[in-house]
């Protein structure tokens, strides 16, 4: 008998390998992208998990989920009651491992180079689009979304498909959360400075003229520098990125996400005026997570490395909501514009399935993706991700009000119209993100800004 079910383990897999194929398209990349993995054609060989039988048809018994720290998907307890929900229901168990942005990207790439990837990965379409779906890593996840899941997405924001679907088609990212990056202030030494007057408190916006004014408000007030320019590496550029772009309107990338546009003259101006300033610095000693830090400390005013996760947890310091160190009042803004109307980025976070060659495997990971992002425990995989659903409603549940409980949530809210292109799916982003950095940094030196930004545009887009 034992002889028996074995036989029947590997013919159930070769079926659905075959299924799987002729659903995903293999999961095929761009033609100009050569595959990084074994041809697509032979993911009819795969062969079944080891341990024996199989929970349900086919699937893999135990699966690897690996987090990057998106909301409390980064913490081990709370990611324990999701996982032990989709073990009750399915059978299937789930190991995870807990990845920090500061040496994930190394950990993910070595897994991928030996061959012992994780079967899920949760993190956004920089990552699980532009870099490993684009080199033929991720397996195509169309075959999970009919018409109402592309209706319930599109509902809230039509740009969140667009950047989990790479240019070939392929969708390598389901998306569970979205949120926008903002920037914040001290609303207690505002009111020292007499620099309220400035913000409109209600919107959370400003017009640039007034974020200037602000500035020497603040100066003039505490005579040291207010706002920091962070530039030490890569960690939370989205925020200087966000505030050079949106103070005189230029922009980051073309239209079509293939080239960069550093070089827009409107960024210049902007990195001038910003250099310009007393009360500004650019600081190559920074990151953003050392922004959010001194901010929370009261040692600057403003920050520009921000979002939903910091209002309701400042510096991840388990203290008051919406609270600095020393009990002032923080205040989430939009980034100044020339007419108070911003343009933000924002964060999409999902879950990707490596391509392993094994069907089973991908179909158990499969299944806790529709678990958590498309049934009745949506809700609590939004919740646990602390941000925002990217779908109105899930497996027939209303996500629309899941958050009305909660005062600061519901008041971040008045930003998320604000969302811009998500762009960070950009030919060549993870050189990007380096030039970019090391822009600011020369132009911290002092080096003449608009030769800088031309070299490093140019380098960014492989010139």
């Amino acid at each position: 008998m034992k002889n028996i079910r074995k036989a029947l383990a590997l013919m159930l897999a070769l079926c659905m390998a075959v299924s799987l194929f002729a659903c995903s398209g293999g999961g095929g990349t761009a033609e100009s992208t050569p595959p990084a993995t074994e041809p697509a054609e032979q993911q009819s060989e795969a062969q079944p998990t080891d341990g024996g039988d199989e929970p349900s048809g086919g699937m893999a018994k135990s699966i690897t989920l690996w987090t990057y720290p998106i909301g409390k998907w980064g913490n081990e307890e709370e990611v324990l009651k999701m996982t032990s929900a989709f073990t009750e229901a399915t059978g299937i168990e789930v190991k995870v491992e807990y990845l920090a942005y500061t040496d994930g990207d190394d950990k993910v790439n070595s897994a991928l180079s030996s061959g012992n990837a994780p079967d899920l990965i949760m993190e956004g379409p920089e990552r699980l689009v532009a870099n490993w779906g684009a080199n033929g890593h991720m397996v195509d996840l169309s075959d999970l979304f009919d018409s109402t899941d592309m209706d319930e997405i599109n509902a809230v924001n039509e740009g969140v498909m667009k950047a989990c679907t790479h240019t070939s088609g392929a969708i390598y990212e389901y998306p569970l959360v979205m949120t926008a990056h903002c920037m914040a202030i001290n609303k207690n030494a505002f009111e020292a400075a007499g620099a309220l007057e400035y913000v409109d408190l209600e919107k959370h916006t400003w017009t640039t003229e007034n974020f200037i004014k602000a500035v020497e408000a603040l100066y003039a007030e505490y005579g040291d520098t207010v706002g920091a320019v962070y530039c030490k590496g890569q960690g939370g550029d989205q925020g200087t990125r966000a505030l050079v772009n949106n103070m005189y309107g230029g922009t980051f990338t073309n239209a079509e996400h293939t080239a960069y546009t550093w070089d827009d003259p409107l960024n210049v101006e902007a990195l001038e005026q910003l250099r310009g300033m007393d009360g500004i610095a650019f600081d190559a000693s920074l990151e953003g997570g050392d922004e959010i830090a001194k901010f929370y400390q009261g040692v600057l005013k403003m920050a520009f490395c921000w979002n939903i996760a910091q209002q309701l947890d400042p510096n991840s310091a388990h203290g008051d909501p919406g609270k600095t160190v020393t009990g002032d009042d923080i205040v989430f803004m939009a980034f100044p514009s020339k007419d108070g109307t911003a343009k933000l980025q924002g964060g999409i976070w999902g879950f990707g399935i490596f391509d392993s060659k094994d069907a089973g495997r991908i179909a158990a990971a499969k299944e806790f993706i529709k678990f958590m992002c498309d049934s009745e425990h949506t809700a609590d995989a939004v919740k646990t991700a602390n941000y925002f659903a990217v779908r109105t409603k899930a497996g027939g549940a209303d996500l629309s009000n899941i958050w009305a409980d909660n005062e600061i949530m519901a008041e971040y809210n008045v930003l998320m119209p604000m969302l811009g292109d998500y762009y960070q799916v950009t030919t060549n982003w993870a050189q990007a993100r380096t030039s970019w950095w090391n822009m600011l940094q020369k132009v911290g030196e002092g080096a003449d800004v608009a030769e800088s930004v031309a070299q490093y545009a140019k380098e960014a887009s492989g010139g």
